[in-house]
């Protein structure tokens, strides 16, 4: 029976480049000069901690952040901005890249199937969307709707097989 994962992953290498060439722009960049603005990598939490010296330079940084991301093919709607933390010396603020099917994000995309009324069936198996049908078409026309449909991260369809 023909069947496709719908997973939710980041590039953890794709990632590293981003986040490594919007360091290499804050260098360049003459507002930013000896600021001591940068961001850092938790790759292990998909964290990346963004610092400046004011809250208003954060602002400026998430936007070439989410440039970069974008080039390297990193959806930016998967990006999580919390808030800024501030005190006198500088400004924090943490972005956590959402990775992998949630239980609710499951849930989302097994009842947009079931309402499709589309001739397959979906099941959560871990971290991923599971879904089986009997021919190839309707596995396809699961695929352009589950595409056509916006969720709070970006999803990938692999191991797809007849």
């Amino acid at each position: 029976m023909p069947s496709f994962d719908v997973v939710s992953d980041i590039d953890a290498h794709e990632l590293t480049n981003a986040v490594d060439q919007a360091n290499r722009e804050l260098q360049q960049r003459f507002d930013f000069k000896d600021t001591g603005a940068t961001f850092e990598l938790k790759a292990k939490e998909f964290t990346i901690v963004v610092k400046a010296e004011v809250e208003f330079q954060l602002k400026q940084m998430l936007e070439i952040l989410k440039i970069r991301l974008a080039k390297r093919g990193i959806d930016v709607a998967c990006l999580e901005i919390k808030e800024a933390n501030t005190n006198l010396a500088e400004a924090k603020q943490d972005v956590v890249l959402r990775h992998g099917i949630d239980a609710d994000c499951g849930r989302k995309i097994i009842k947009l199937i079931k309402e499709s009324k589309l001739k397959v069936q979906a099941g959560i198996h871990g971290d991923k969307v599971r879904i089986t049908g009997k021919q190839r078409d309707d596995l396809q026309s699961a695929i352009a709707l589950l595409r056509k449909e916006t969720f709070d991260r970006s999803l990938q369809f692999e191991n797809f097989r007849d």
